[in-house]
C-alpha cells in the first residue's frame, strides 16, 4: 500500500500523516500480489468462495483496535481491496457497539477498490442505517468488485465518488480526480479542526475555578 500511493501527487500525500498496518493473518493460498511484491503476505480475515462466511472477522476487528489504541489516535481509515472492505464497513460496525469501542469514532474513510460485505450478519450489522461518515470511494471501470463497489457507495448519504478507467488497482489522481480529492480532504480537516476546538471549547467550560 505504501509502495501504490507514491504514485499519488506530493500534495495529497503531504496532508495525510498515514500509519500503514500489516493485516494480522499469513495469506492462505496464492496471494494476488505475488510476484508483484515480495512476500510475505497477510490477509484480514479468511473468507469462503461465496465471500458470505468469515473467519477470524472478530480477531481481526480486536486486532484492529488493539493498534489504533497502540498506534493513534487516528482520525480516519483508508484501504485498498480487502482492506477497503473492511474499512468500508467500520462506520457501522462502530455506531453499532459491535467494533472499535475504545477507540474515538471514525471521522472520515477512503476507500479505494472497496465493496460491501456479502455475509447477511455483517450486512445487518454495517449498513442497517444510512453512514453519515465523509467517505471518499475510487471506483475502476474495469474493477471485478465495481458492482459491490457501487453497493457500498449506497449505504452512505453523502459519498464522494473518483471514477477511473483502470481495474483492480490504486489508481493515480488526474488532474480532474485531484479536484474531487483535494476539496474533500479540505471538507476533512475542517471537520477535524472544528470538533477540535469544540471539544477544548467543554474542557474549558468545565474546567474548575
Amino acid at each position: 500500500m505504501k509502495i501504490q500511493l507514491h504514485k499519488w501527487p506530493k500534495a495529497v500525500i503531504d496532508r495525510l500523516d498515514l500509519v500503514f498496518l500489516d493485516a494480522p493473518f499469513p495469506c492462505q493460498g496464492k496471494s494476488d500480489v505475488d510476484g508483484i511484491f515480495d512476500p510475505p503476505y497477510y490477509e484480514w480475515f479468511q473468507f469462503n468462495e461465496e465471500f458470505i462466511e468469515y473467519e477470524n472477522f472478530e480477531n481481526c476487528l480486536e486486532y484492529l483496535e488493539d493498534r489504533m489504541i497502540k498506534l493513534g489516535p487516528f482520525d480516519g481509515l483508508i484501504g485498498f481491496s480487502q482492506g477497503g472492505i473492511l474499512s468500508g464497513g467500520l462506520p457501522g460496525l462502530q455506531a453499532k457497539g459491535i467494533a472499535l469501542q475504545k477507540v474515538p469514532k471514525i471521522k472520515f474513510i477512503i476507500i479505494i477498490g472497496g465493496a460491501m460485505f456479502r455475509s447477511t450478519k455483517v450486512v445487518e450489522d454495517a449498513y442497517s442505517f444510512s453512514i453519515d461518515t465523509p467517505s471518499l470511494h475510487f471506483l475502476g471501470e474495469t474493477d471485478f468488485l465495481k458492482p459491490y463497489g457501487i453497493k457500498l457507495i449506497e449505504s452512505f448519504k453523502n459519498p464522494v465518488v473518483v471514477h477511473h478507467p483502470k481495474g483492480h488497482i490504486v489508481p493515480r489522481i488526474d488532474e480532474k480526480s485531484l479536484e474531487k480529492v483535494t476539496a474533500f480532504l479540505e471538507t476533512i480537516e475542517n471537520l477535524v479542526m472544528m470538533e477540535e476546538e469544540d471539544k477544548d471549547g467543554e474542557e474549558n467550560i468545565c474546567s474548575p475555578i
